[in-house]
């Protein structure tokens, strides 16, 4: 099979967010073992989704990890010209949920693998396919705390997130939160006699903004656009009517935050906020939504170096979006970004990817396997 028919296969698989996966974990590891490739399946703490691991090549010996989430985003989107989950074919375009973001890298990776496996590869080569990756990163620290059991430490990981095919060196990392508040409800004729999240919120949300002016004059890494650490309210809902107070009031923020700065320790003094209108006659809760670190490869790192000489290429600074690649670098594994597609067509209608790109990609992977059997 080649890398348009596979990207079918993989797309026609509805993976949204936060569902079940077993399907094309199933698909995946039959694919794979057909080519002689050991695989693991390692599921979630959740039971119904699940991390796959693959290795071409020696069991033993150090060497690369090719890295992509199976699941995608909803296709819920009005603008939508042909069935999401069913490939489409316009010219060199490739359309549908996931062809950029990032079932394309999957593709590729597997339209190698029997390349690989007549290379006779004397490191080997691991595919590493995690879930809920658009969920926060949820699947891929399950798969990387089991690492150490499916292989020696890898010389480096490449993530293949949407980059054109150039390879990234940097992102921000991120951290998010839910946070509740519940007060009394009543006629909005007597306001007195209520506690009105909604005002309460609106004070939390104020100090939020204020919050996110002062981060501008801290920590700055000129790699960014923009060169600080960000948080933003993202979501707010409160209220049933206009003439009852609101005794709810729910709102989601987002933050962040340059290489080398905490997201979660950022979200710290919202949290103390929270609870001191706690004390004032409010209940409030907080939940963390999702976290995972920022990326920043050493320039002269010799992952940048192998990436520029595969993609004959510039390596990138940075981009302003984030993926796992974080979590492999806080795992003590140099991580870069190189991937077909393109971060701009992902997350709205019509997703696409170049066949242009599904090439360059495949060949790129071919290459190193080329050096891993040298």
């Amino acid at each position: 099979m080649n890398a348009e028919e596979i990207l079918a296969k993989l797309v026609a698989f509805p993976t949204v967010v936060g569902t079940p996966n077993h399907a094309i974990v199933d698909w995946i590891s039959s694919y794979c073992r057909s080519h002689g490739a050991m695989v693991t399946v390692l599921a979630g703490p959740e039971g119904d989704r699940a991390n796959l691991f693959a290795t071409i090549g020696p069991s033993q010996g150090r060497g690369y990890i090719l890295s992509g989430h199976m699941d995608v985003v909803p296709a819920q989107e009005v603008g939508w010209t042909s069935d999401p989950f069913a490939l489409r074919r316009d010219g060199t375009k490739l359309f549908g949920r996931g062809t950029s973001d990032m079932k394309g890298f999957l593709a590729c990776a597997l339209a190698a693998l029997p390349v690989l496996a007549r290379q006779g590869l004397r490191q080997p080569m691991h595919f590493a396919f995690s879930y809920d990756e658009e969920a926060g990163c949820r699947g891929a620290p399950h798969l990387l705390a089991a690492l150490s059991g499916l292989c020696e430490r890898p010389l480096g990981a490449i993530i293949g997130e949407p980059s054109r095919m150039q390879a990234v060196r940097a992102h921000k990392g991120k951290a998010a939160a839910r946070l509740e508040v519940t007060g009394r409800s009543g006629h909005s004729s007597r306001p007195d006699l209520g506690l009105n999240a909604v005002h309460a919120m609106a004070g939390i949300v104020t100090q939020i903004v204020e919050y996110g002016r002062q981060l501008e004059g801290a920590a700055l890494d000129l790699q960014f656009e923009p060169p600080y650490s960000t948080v933003q309210v993202g979501v707010m809902q409160g209220g049933q009517s206009v003439n009852i107070i609101p005794d709810r009031c729910v709102a989601e923020i987002e933050l962040r935050a340059v290489p080398g700065v905490s997201p979660t320790a950022l979200l710290e003094p919202i949290k103390a906020a929270l609870i001191a209108l706690g004390e004032s006659g409010y209940e409030i809760a907080w939940r963390e939504l999702a976290t995972y670190p920022g990326l920043s490869l050493a320039k002269d790192s010799a992952l940048s170096s192998l990436l520029a000489d595969l993609t004959q290429q510039q390596v990138l600074p940075a981009v302003s979006y984030g993926t796992e690649a974080g979590l492999y670098q806080q795992a003590g594994i140099d991580a870069i970004i190189c991937g077909p597609g393109d971060i701009g067509r992902a997350h709205k209608p019509d997703e696409y990817i170049e066949t242009t790109e599904l090439v360059a990609c495949q060949s790129l992977i071919e290459n190193l396997g080329a050096r891993l059997a040298a």
